[in-house]
Order: structure tokens, then sequence, then C-alpha cells
């Protein structure tokens, strides 16, 4: 159920209370659990909130205090924002920077309900370009992942396992918006597994024992670059539904890339040769 905020705010009323139910609600939010029972998260910042309003996200309640917008982009967004029917709820400089974990706060903020495009929703073989994430820990990886995936025009993303929350604030700041572009896909190894090894849908798979080069293999316009986890990389079973492996060279003392650096090398290496079969007709 989407989150209740409402608490005692009526009409313009400021509030200047940081324990206002409804702030402490907003507050609640840096918690996975409770994002996950709400099914809402808080963004801050006045270009994601903007992103945010211009894709059509669903707003639950925008924030802003005026005393900490210092720019008239800040105070326009929140005047378009309650023009066009978005709950907007007032707040003192004291009660924002309680909600903020950003530095140098704009004084805008918002909670939204979060976006899931479910499994059996999807049409199959997948069209575009999709990633599949397998146990992705770190909420940073994941954002500069999702941010890389826009930048190249991805489908979406498929959380394959236990990973790290997409609607976490450090992933939200890294993906800079990006997170609006995809479709978002929660799925079980093993859903994954039985799902794609009637091999429909090309996979290509990464990791340092294969023998391809990244660069020598040929991309096709559908399909999954399956990337393994931090520690572990892709593992037996996910290793055995992927129709080709592939490497980055490494030549220096180090044994493995980040994960979001490998994943953005493979995405551009993927759009640069679909670029070269639209330009050769």
């Amino acid at each position: 159920m989407p989150l209740d905020i409402r608490g005692s705010f009526k009409g313009n009323d400021v509030i200047t209370s940081t324990a206002n139910e409804s702030i402490k609600l907003i507050r609640k939010l840096r918690d996975r659990k409770y994002r996950e029972q709400t099914s809402s998260y808080f963004i801050e910042g006045i270009r994601i909130v903007y992103d945010a309003l211009k894709t059509g996200q669903i707003f639950e309640k925008l924030i802003y205090a005026p005393e900490l917008i210092r720019n008239e982009t800040g105070r326009l967004l929140v005047e378009e924002a309650c023009q066009k029917g978005v709950s907007c709820m007032e707040v003192s400089k004291e009660v924002y920077l309680s909600l903020s974990q950003k530095e140098g706060s704009q004084g805008v903020g918002a909670v939204l309900a979060q976006k899931w495009t479910k499994l059996e929703d999807l049409l199959f073989p997948l069209s575009g370009v999709w990633i599949g994430l397998h146990e992705v820990a770190d909420p940073g990886n994941l954002g500069t992942i999702m941010r890389t995936a826009d930048a190249v025009g991805a489908a979406g993303i498929l959380l394959v396992g236990n990973c790290t929350d997409p609607y976490d604030p450090t992933a939200l700041r890294a993906s800079m918006g990006g997170i609006y572009s995809l479709q978002l896909v929660k799925i079980n190894k093993d859903d994954f597994v039985r799902h794609f090894s009637k091999k429909e849908t090309i996979i290509v798979g990464t990791s340092d024992s294969a023998d391809l080069d990244y660069r020598e293999e040929k991309y096709p316009t559908d399909m999954i670059l399956l990337m393994g986890s931090e520690r572990e990389g892709l593992g037996v079973e996910l290793s055995k539904v992927c129709s080709q492996k592939v490497k980055i060279p490494m030549r220096g003392r180090c044994d493995s890339l980040n994960l979001s650096v490998a994943t953005g090398i493979v995405l551009y290496e993927i759009l640069y040769q679909n670029q070269q079969r639209i330009n050769k007709g």
C-alpha cells in the first residue's frame, strides 16, 4: 500500500516540528524494509525531482523549504508541481534538513511510488538491450549502472537474486535520474535460469575465465548482458544459460574491474556495434 504521510498537514500550514508524524514517516524511508512495505521512496534535489515530474512518476508528496531554495529553477519546480495537482508540503529549514542526506541541500524533495515491472508482463523474447545483475551488493554500483544503462538506451535491468535496492538513496543519487527510463524486474536465480535457458533471448555473460575478448563478440540488437556479483562472478548455473561469455582484458596487477566500470565498458561496445549496424543500413 502507498505511504500515508498526511499526518497533521492541513491546507497550506507550514510544518515546523521534526517530530511531526508525516516527517517521521518520510525519515523511515531511509530503511529498506519500510520502503518495501510502503512501495515508496524519498528523493531530494532539484534535478532528480524535475526528472521525476517530467517522466510522469507518481508523486505521493512534494516537500519543500523556501529558505533553502536559492534559485528560480527550484521555485518554478515547486510551482509547476503544485499546479499539476501534486500534494505539496511546505516545511521549515530545520525540518527539511532532518530529512536530507545530501550536502548543500536545495530544499526540494519528494516521496514517490516505486515502479516495478513483473516478469510475467514482459514479452519474450526480450526486445532491446537488457542488463542482468546477479546479487549486485553495492547501491553506488547499481546506481552508476542505471545511469550508464540510460545513457546507452538500454531497455531495463533484471535484478537476479538478493540484490541491493535500486531505490536506496545512494543508488538514486548515482543514477542521476537514469532509473526513470528503465524497466526494473526482480527475479530469483532459479526463475531466471528456468525462463532463459530456452535461449529465446541471447545472453552474453562476462567472466575472467572466458576465451573471447569482449570486442570480438558480435552483439545482437536484442539481448541480455549478464554480469556476476562483485565478489563471486557469474557462478556455474548462470554461466550455463549464457549463449556466449566474454572477458575484458587486464594488463596490470589487478585481476578484476569495478562492476559498474566493467558493465559500462561492454555496454558501450554493444552500443557502438548497434550504431554501426544502423549506419550501414
